[in-house]
C-alpha cells in the first residue's frame, strides 16, 4: 500500500431527504473534497439513484456508494447499474459493497450461509462483468450462468468493501480495489487494520499495487469544543451499544466495560453508555471539538493509515454550521482550497 495525496470525503446523512443530495454534492464540491459517499441504510436513500444526482450535479467530485449490502442486489444487477452510472460518469463513481447489519438481513430473509462468500461472490462477479467477460459462477450464494453485460464500461470503477473485522479486511486487501473503514475507525484499529489488508494482499500474491483506503468518521465541529462532543455523544452512545464486541472496541480494550454498560442499560443501553462514557472515548473514536481540534484528530487519522478521511457531520440538522466552520477554518489549514 503506497502513501494517498492528502484529500478529504464528506458522507451524506442517511436521513437527509432526497431532493437535497443535489445541494449537498454541490457544496461539498465547492469546498473542495474530492470524495462524497452516500450510505444504503435501510430504508432511507436509494444508493443508485443518489449517486446519479449527486453526479449530475456536479463536474469532478468522486461518488461513491457507500456501501451497498453484497444480499440486497445480485451481482449481475449490481454490476449493470455501476456500469450505465460509470458510462455516465466516465471516472467518477465508486462501487462499494459490504453486509449490513444482522437483523437487516433476516427481516428481509437473506442472510447468508457464509458472510465471506457473500461478498467475495459479489465483488468478484461484478469485476468480471465490468470487464466485459462472460461470468459463469455457482457459488454458495449466488450463481450466474453466462451472464455478460451488453454496456460494459471502458474502465473498470474502482470496487471498495466496507470491512471490519479480521477476515473481511484480509478480504478486502485480497479482492478489492479499496476499503471503505467503518466509522468509529480510531488511531489504534487503522493500525491493525492494515496489518490485515496486507495479509490479504500476500495471501494473493499482490506485490506493489496500491491498496486505497478512506475512513467515515463521525464529525462535530464548533467553536465551542465542549458542545461539539456533547452533540456527538448520543450518536458514539448508539453505535457502540451496537458493536460492543466488534474488533473496532475490542483493539481498544474497552469491550468488558461496554458490555457491563449495555448489561446495566438493558433496552436502554446507549442512554447509559452516553452518560458513563469517559472523554477519552470521545477523543479516540470520533472527530469532535474546535476547529483546531478537529484538524489535529484528522492529522492523527490520516497518520495512522485513514487514507482519504470522510467526515459524516452529526448531528444532520447542524449540517450548513458545520460546513461554515469547516470551509473557513478547517480546510484551509489542511490545505484544501475552496473551488468555485
Amino acid at each position: 500500500m503506497t502513501e494517498q495525496e492528502m484529500t478529504l470525503g464528506l458522507a451524506v446523512a442517511s436521513d437527509t431527504p432526497p431532493e437535497r443530495i443535489a445541494s449537498v454534492a454541490r457544496r461539498a464540491e465547492a469546498a473542495g473534497f474530492a470524495e462524497l459517499w452516500i450510505p444504503e441504510d435501510p430504508y432511507f436513500l436509494g444508493s443508485v439513484a443518489a449517486v446519479v444526482g449527486a453526479l449530475a450535479a456536479t463536474r469532478r467530485i468522486v461518488v461513491g456508494q457507500g456501501v451497498v449490502s453484497a444480499l440486497s442486489r445480485h451481482p449481475a444487477v449490481l454490476a449493470m447499474e455501476a456500469a450505465t452510472v460509470e458510462l455516465m460518469f466516465p471516472g467518477r463513481v465508486r462501487v462499494g459493497v459490504g453486509l449490513g447489519l444482522p437483523e437487516v438481513l433476516a427481516q428481509l430473509g437473506v442472510t447468508p450461509k457464509s458472510q465471506l462468500s457473500a461478498v467475495r461472490e459479489t465483488v468478484t462477479n461484478v469485476r468480471a462483468l465490468l470487464s466485459g467477460k462472460t461470468a459463469q459462477h455457482a457459488g454458495q450464494v449466488f450463481t450466474l450462468d453466462g451472464v455478460r453485460l451488453e454496456h460494459a464500461p471502458e474502465h473498470v470503477p474502482q470496487i471498495y468493501t466496507g470491512a471490519v473485522g479480521p477476515r473481511m479486511l484480509q478480504l478486502s486487501g485480497e479482492i478489492a480495489d479499496g476499503t471503505l473503514m467503518s466509522a468509529l475507525a480510531g488511531t489504534t484499529y487503522l493500525s491493525w487494520a492494515h496489518e490485515r489488508i496486507r495479509e490479504g494482499h500476500a495471501r494473493a500474491g499482490i506485490v506493489g499495487k496500491p491498496h486505497l483506503v478512506s475512513t467515515l468518521a463521525l464529525y462535530a465541529v464548533d467553536t465551542d469544543g465542549r458542545r461539539a462532543k456533547d452533540l456527538i455523544r448520543p450518536m458514539l452512545a448508539f453505535y457502540l451499544s451496537v458493536a460492543p464486541t466488534l474488533a473496532l472496541v475490542q483493539v481498544y480494550g474497552i469491550t468488558d466495560q461496554l458490555l457491563d454498560m449495555c448489561e446495566r442499560g438493558g433496552s436502554n443501553a446507549a442512554e447509559l453508555i452516553q452518560r458513563e462514557m469517559p472523554d477519552e472515548w470521545i477523543d479516540d473514536l470520533v472527530i469532535a471539538g474546535d476547529p483546531d481540534e478537529c484538524v489535529e484528530r484528522i492529522e492523527r487519522l490520516r497518520a495512522a493509515g485513514a487514507g482519504n478521511v470522510v467526515l459524516m457531520p452529526f448531528p444532520s440538522a447542524s449540517f450548513e454550521s458545520y460546513m461554515e466552520l469547516t470551509e473557513r477554518y478547517v480546510l484551509p489549514k489542511l490545505g484544501i482550497n475552496q473551488r468555485f
